[in-house]
């Protein structure tokens, strides 16, 4: 009996030390390799020879289409599900699905999307910015990398592995100069190493006397305390803030993985929809002429520790639009797809240039709830 208590500790620990060797060789592997951007770069335009005229009415649609790996039979291990990426069936499923929806909406000027994945492993390596642009054609595509590690070892049981993925604009206006801007903080070593690098990306038009149109898409960050999302907040606000000061038109959209001001969850309720805990961005946070645009009727998230149930699944709003005062909303619609291809759902907004003040006054109890 001692013999085989022995054998068994000498197992245990000849384990132990195995799965230290690899997390140590990970963790130096990655360290050595961490991807660490500038707090502002250049980003690559590829363009298409067919701009169109900068119109007074333009179109926005935003997606966190989660990589098409999301959709409504996935949980995800991060959120307490058990699984790491789709079967493959279930990954082309809903990648067609992407590129249909989309296809479908030609017309739109601005695509803003996030989770795009170009070279991972929890997509099977498909770069689906050329996916997304083949069912597109005419629009430029700029695309902006968040999530770039060589290896990310967890789960231990079905480590996730490769990713590289970012975000990405399609438009048909001419676009004159792209940036992606970092966001200040990440988490503490060694979780840094395998979680995103958040940023957002400032795609700029030529608009009229001199003016741009500034468009920026973002992803703020999930999984922390917000104390990252309070930093990430501040910085953004100091740059729309200087931006409007010149005169330009400001549009911000993207997954804030936090909810608007004043947001309303007992709507959900009310309809029976559990709704998922989040915080609220604070009214004052911006001078008041400043509107947040969101369908408030519709969740645009849905919880992932199991696959998506319509009458069980706890769902909210973090992904909506932020908009200058001397940008006028016409109208916010979120897209309802049932959570069939993404852990998200799309919203459309439509607004108006320069266009009069009463039009943000008649939409604020439809969407900013003030």
């Amino acid at each position: 009996m001692k013999k085989a208590t022995k054998i068994i500790i000498r197992l245990v620990l000849v384990l132990v030390l195995m799965v230290a060797v690899y997390l140590g060789g990970v963790i130096l592997y990655g360290t050595l390799s961490d991807y660490e951007p500038p707090e502002t770069e250049p980003v690559t335009v590829n363009v298409s020879p067919n701009h169109q005229p900068l119109p007074d009415t333009l179109d926005f649609m935003i997606w966190n289409i989660g990589y098409a790996g999301l959709g409504k039979e996935m949980d995800f291990f991060y959120d307490g599900g058990e699984r790491v990426e789709p079967p493959r069936e279930w990954f082309d499923k809903y990648l067609n699905g992407v590129k249909t929806f989309l296809g479908a909406q030609k017309g739109i000027e601005f695509f803003l999307l996030q989770e795009v994945d170009r070279n991972s492993a929890r997509s099977y390596y498909q770069d689906e910015l050329k996916e997304i642009a083949s069912v597109l054609p005419g629009y430029d595509t700029a695309f902006a990398l968040n999530y770039n590690v060589g290896f990310v070892p967890m789960p231990l049981s079905n480590p996730m592995g490769q990713t590289y993925a970012g975000l990405l604009t399609l438009t048909n206006q001419q676009v004159t100069q792209c940036e992606r801007r970092s966001f200040p903080g990440n988490f503490d070593w060694p979780k840094s190493v395998f979680m995103l690098d958040r940023c957002f990306m400032v795609s700029r038009v030529p608009a009229s006397e001199g003016r741009e149109l500034v468009v920026i898409n973002t992803h703020n960050s999930a999984y922390d305390d917000g104390t990252l999302k309070a930093q990430q907040m501040e910085y953004l606000k100091s740059f729309i803030l200087e931006e409007y000061e010149k005169g330009n038109f400001v549009i911000v959209g993207g997954d804030w993985n936090q909810n608007p001001p004043n947001y309303m969850p007992s709507i959900f309720a009310s309809a029976g929809m559990p709704t998922m805990p989040g915080n609220a961005i604070d009214v004052d946070f911006l001078p008041e002429d400043w509107r947040w645009a969101y369908d408030a009727t519709l969740p645009t998230n849905r919880d992932l520790s199991t696959a998506f149930d319509a009458h069980t699944s706890a769902r909210g709003i973090i992904d909506f639009y932020l908009v200058s005062p001397n940008v006028r909303i016409q109208r916010v619609e979120g897209m309802d797809l049932g959570f069939e291809f993404s852990d998200h759902q799309p919203v459309k907004m439509r607004v108006l240039l320069n266009g009069p003040a009463e039009i943000n006054d008649s939409l604020e109890l439809i969407y900013s709830h003030e």
